[in-house]
């Protein structure tokens, strides 16, 4: 069976860890969201200077695409996703799209943005990010789980309540 996901969260959450590794383990094609960002997009969050909703349209809309097109064994994309209104453009184009929200506590997440050398989205920007970011809702398909432990243990906690989902 064909699945549309996308891991979601703030910077540092571990969205192209987790999707990665569960992409590898679902047979599934992997997209860090991330090399889908226009240029201009990625300068302007290289200075620290968040996006604004226009900045990101274009990108949620080609996020959704790629979802849209998924081949059979599925896509996982890594997109941060933090409102409910970026979650519906991607839905859009991909309305079957599971979202898995992964959570962290602030220590954790810039523990994990201080030790990531090399990444365009400076740690300094996960404040507006927290502040962005808005929880999936009940009638949104999709879960919340904590990214403790390791990227198998979250990765194994994913599988296992994408399974239950399934079979209910």
């Amino acid at each position: 069976m064909s699945q549309s996901i996308v891991v979601m969260g703030v910077s540092g959450a571990g969205k192209s860890s987790v999707g990665q590794a569960l992409a590898t383990q679902m047979s599934a094609r992997f997209i860090d969201g991330d090399i889908l960002h226009p240029e201009a997009n990625v300068k302007k969050m290289a200075s620290g200077v968040p996006l604004t909703d226009e900045d990101r349209w274009p990108w949620l809309h080609l996020v959704g695409t790629r979802l849209s097109s998924s081949p059979d064994n599925g896509t996982i994309v890594a997109c941060s996703a933090l409102r409910r209104s970026y979650r519906d453009a991607i839905r859009t184009a991909a309305p079957a799209t599971t979202f898995i929200l992964l959570q962290a506590d602030r220590p954790a997440l810039q523990d994990r943005l201080d030790q990531r050398p090399g990444h365009f989205m400076p740690a300094s920007l996960l404040t507006s990010q927290l502040e962005t970011l808005e929880e999936l809702q009940d009638d949104e398909s999709g879960l919340m789980i904590e990214s403790t432990g390791g990227i198998d243990t979250t990765v194994e906690r994913i599988r296992k309540l994408l399974e239950r989902a399934v079979s209910v």
